[in-house]
């Protein structure tokens, strides 16, 4: 009676959150299995205590939690008597609920990878893919012993021509059961080794493919039209795909040892290369490739994919033929680059263009045209050019325009002095998602200069240089598109004022899971209309509508 009594004495607790339920649930079904344990509490027919009657366990059918429409088991607390302080009777989540919870989802066709196992891209892979990789590593390693293949890819184009010659004949007088077609794979599988990159050949000269992503030797993606899918291909081990960055870093004189563990590069047709190994890698090196087409996407096409409207296209077009600054905003693989590289094709030939990049990606459609890429340090940490120095430095080469592949850092600061300083029309990228983060991105950028430049006086710096930004994303259904098109107006007191040209509305989803989408105009002029006119570049209000 004394127990009881103070059981009911207890101060009242608050109604328990579903995981203090999951947590109880686990700890009854556990500590008392239905019909073999006694762990009540004295006084109760069944519990959770410790002191209990021999005999005294649930009844059968019960688990020592309350089930709807029957009676509560007894826990050692009054259980919902007025002034009790009992943890109310709640029913916890069925398996059933717990398993819907944990099920994985299926994306299908519409998510990033679906649910089909790795694809076969490029021929690559047969019927006898066993086999054919058998033969290829045979015809390998006696090219090896008959070569030094490692040297292969600075020959001579006629001494090259001999060793494609002795390949074919190689894999022609192969004894292995293989078709025409199966021995056609197999000799561009040991050209690709020999000359190429390796497994990655029919990747890179697959045209859908955008981004290849080796995350190690068994698990390579690639993305198809925004979406990552896995592939077959795979590397024979960690060397195999070391000497396969070798070869895409050799030519260009870059580096990668454990002192400098991460590189960029690129491929002959354009296409970006960022590689890294181990300590960063843990689980061993890792490739990404940036992919560009053999063709140059125009602002008409990019119109036919949905990517902006016509009207968006129009008044882009006459920005760049008026002169005017711009900038394009946007995350990673939204297309910027594919952007920036349709916009260079209006701008007028006889001017001259440099452009500066990290690692050189920019096809411009130009002809005027001088490219600048940074260089890391060397192993003694010396000899880093950046791309601050070669702004700095592009200033004393005459340009009419500069455009810089991506402004990242301290070069925030010199190429908004030369959009002020006789250099209109220059354009760069930026990493962020609004043109509201876009000036405060920048804003920082002119911070990390290192120069003590008062808020405002970087704020008013920022809306004198730009005057167009053009924001682009990779919605969730894997299409790019212009989300927004915004006019910088000046300054209201000490903040930017950003005025909204386009703006891009969803309207749901068709039945293939893309978006539908369409751009609205604001049907207000823009402040740069009088810099059009001065350059004599016509331009249309009814393109805003």
């Amino acid at each position: 009676m004394g127990d009881e009594r103070k059981d009911q004495n207890l101060p009242a607790r608050p109604t328990s959150s579903l995981m203090g339920q999951l947590v109880r649930q686990r700890q009854a079904s556990e500590v008392v299995p239905a019909q073999q344990q006694n762990t009540g509490l004295q006084g109760g027919a069944q519990g959770t205590g410790v002191g209990a009657k021999p005999g005294s366990g649930p009844a059968p059918g019960q688990s020592g939690m309350a089930r709807p429409g029957g009676a509560a088991p007894n826990t050692g607390m009054s259980q919902g008597r007025p002034g009790g302080g009992g943890v109310p009777a709640t029913e916890g989540p069925t398996r059933a609920d717990i398993d819907k919870i944990d099920a994985k989802d299926e994306y299908g066709s519409g998510g990033h990878g679906g649910d089909a196992g790795p694809t076969d891209i490029g021929g690559k892979f047969s019927a006898n893919q066993q086999l054919i990789r058998e033969r290829e590593k045979f015809i390998i390693e006696q090219l090896r012993r008959e070569l030094d293949t490692s040297r292969l890819t600075n020959i001579s184009e006629d001494t090259q021509a001999q060793v494609r010659a002795r390949i074919r004949e190689i894999v022609n007088s192969d004894p292995a059961p293989l078709t025409m077609m199966e021995k056609g794979i197999l000799l561009q599988n040991v050209l690709d080794e020999v000359f190429g990159f390796g497994p990655l050949g029919p990747l890179l000269r697959d045209p859908s493919v955008g981004d290849i992503c080796v995350n190690g030797i068994g698990s390579i993606y690639v993305e198809r039209h925004g979406r990552l899918e896995k592939t077959a291909v795979v590397f024979e081990n960690d060397r195999h795909l070391r000497q396969t960055i070798d070869k895409i870093i050799q030519p260009l004189g870059r580096r990668l040892d454990e002192n400098s563990p991460m590189v960029d590069a690129r491929l002959p047709n354009g296409s970006r290369v960022n590689a890294t190994i181990p300590p960063v890698s843990i689980d061993g090196p890792t490739i990404t490739i940036r992919c560009f087409g053999t063709s140059i996407m125009s602002l008409g096409q990019l119109c036919e994919k949905g990517s902006m409207s016509v009207q968006m296209a129009e008044v882009l077009k006459a920005c760049v033929k008026g002169r005017i600054n711009l900038i394009i905003s946007g995350g990673t693989g939204s297309g910027k680059t594919t952007l920036l590289n349709a916009l260079s094709a209006h701008i007028n030939p006889r001017e001259r263009i440099i452009t500066i990049e990290d690692a050189a990606e920019l096809r411009l459609q130009h002809e005027h045209w001088v490219r600048m890429e940074t260089r890391p340090p060397n192993t003694e940490g010396r000899g880093q050019i950046t791309q601050r120095m070669l702004v700095i430095n592009c200033l004393r080469m005459r340009p009419d325009r500069i455009i810089l592949g991506e402004c990242r850092g301290e070069e925030a600061f010199d190429m908004l002095q030369a959009m002020n300083t006789g250099h209109s029309g220059s354009m760069t990228t930026i990493h962020s998602n609004n043109p509201r983060d876009c000036t405060k991105r920048l804003e920082n950028m002119i911070l990390m200069c290192g120069m003590e430049m008062p808020q405002k006086a970087a704020r008013e710096l920022i809306a004198s240089a730009i005057q167009v930004i053009v924001q682009i994303s990779r919605l969730e259904d894997g299409t790019r598109r212009v989300t927004e098109i915004a006019e910088i107006t000046g300054m209201e007191g000490d903040t930017i004022a950003i005025s909204s040209m386009f703006t891009l509305e969803r309207e749901g989803r068709d039945a293939r899971g893309f978006f539908k989408c369409r751009h609205m105009g604001s049907g207000l002029p823009p402040k740069f209309l009088e810099q059009l006119e001065q350059e004599a570049v016509p331009f249309k209000l009814e393109w805003l509508r």
